[in-house]
């Protein structure tokens, strides 16, 4: 059952591991892996301000992902390698750092996405996956779990919502909290038909939400682009999956876009928005989404931030022919 996660280990073959973001919590290390390049960043919080509101980055943890062929189905790991030593990153692995992000606007407390919860690991001896750092950070942050009103959620793949699930029993982490998600996301992973379209190593994924996500009395599924919550509205940005939702908030004159896996790891999908990742369910429709998004990013000179940029996360855009570039924040 997808509700014992850890219990289950399951070897990939090597072209089905090359596809394997957004795998779920039955998969275990098959094997002893090499120590973790990356530390924690300390604190695993830190606080913007946008106009009246207080955008808090939470670290939840981090992917080193072993380069294999097929991880972008447009570009070869000599370009991926070239693209992350032009950025000035380690080229001996891909870094898949994960945030989550609370907004505190007109008395409301706003968790977007709930990260990994500690269920999603790396697939084979070259991969590591560490999650669930988050919770512990929210609370450093001086934020309890119950002080959550809502979950804002950008999609179902498992480092964004495992963070929802205790791992042992699939109990709410958050049960008094409402958790928002777009209606076309929500009726995709829910609709057991869906299952057998989706590729073997996203369909106990799909059992697991399945199983538990539907009872929850909480859950509300949500049409178009409305203001979700007083100055936060959805955006949509399908693709990645059929319902992958952006954030934007606006306070003022001050905006900031939560771009969640719009532009996934910066030094590839902003340098080259072209490259269309194993991860994404609909490649073009990811690079469409992408290209709008951050277009009007520019043009309206907003900041940014996303569930896969550098630690801390916050900078800004610029556009640099058919390519862009993020200025990042000091961390």
């Amino acid at each position: 059952m997808a509700g014992e996660p850890s219990r289950r280990t399951l070897v990939l073959s090597a072209a089905t591991a090359a596809m394997a973001f957004g795998l779920d919590a039955s998969l275990a290390i098959v094997a002893a892996g090499p120590r973790r390049r990356t530390a924690d960043p300390e604190p695993g919080y830190r606080r913007i301000a946008i106009g009246e509101a207080e955008i808090i980055a939470l670290y939840d943890g981090m992917w080193e992902k072993p380069h294999e062929a097929g991880f972008l189905s447009n570009a070869s790991v000599s370009d991926v390698k070239q693209a992350l030593r032009t950025a000035g990153l380690d080229a001996s692995f891909v870094p898949v750092p994960i945030s989550t992000f609370v907004v505190r606007l007109k008395g409301k407390t706003v968790l977007c996405d709930a990260g990994g919860g500690g269920q999603v690991q790396g697939y084979n001896s070259d991969s590591i996956f560490v999650s669930g750092r988050m919770l512990n950070n929210l609370k450093a942050a001086g934020i309890r779990p119950e002080d959550i009103d809502t979950i804002l959620i950008s999609h179902f793949h498992p480092d964004h919502i495992f963070g929802l699930l205790s791992e042992d029993t699939n109990a709410q982490v958050f049960p008094h909290a409402e958790i928002i998600v777009a209606a076309a996301e929500y009726k995709f992973w829910t609709d057991s038909s869906s299952t057998a379209r989706l590729p073997p190593w996203r369909q106990s994924l799909s059992r697991r939400i399945q199983s538990v996500i539907p009872s929850w009395k909480n859950v509300l599924p949500v049409e178009g682009e409305d203001e979700v919550v007083p100055g936060i509205r959805f955006v949509s940005v399908f693709g990645h999956t059929p319902g992958h939702t952006g954030f934007h908030i606006s306070s003022g004159a001050e905006q900031l876009m939560i771009s969640s896996d719009t532009a996934y790891v910066p030094a590839l999908c902003l340098r080259h928005p072209e490259w269309h990742g194993a991860y994404d369910q609909d490649g073009a429709a990811a690079e469409v989404s992408r290209r709008r998004l951050l277009d009007r990013v520019v043009a309206e000179e907003m900041m940014i931030c996303g569930s896969h940029f550098p630690w801390a996360g916050f900078g800004r855009l610029v556009r640099d022919g058919a390519h862009y570039a993020l200025d990042l924040l000091p961390a």
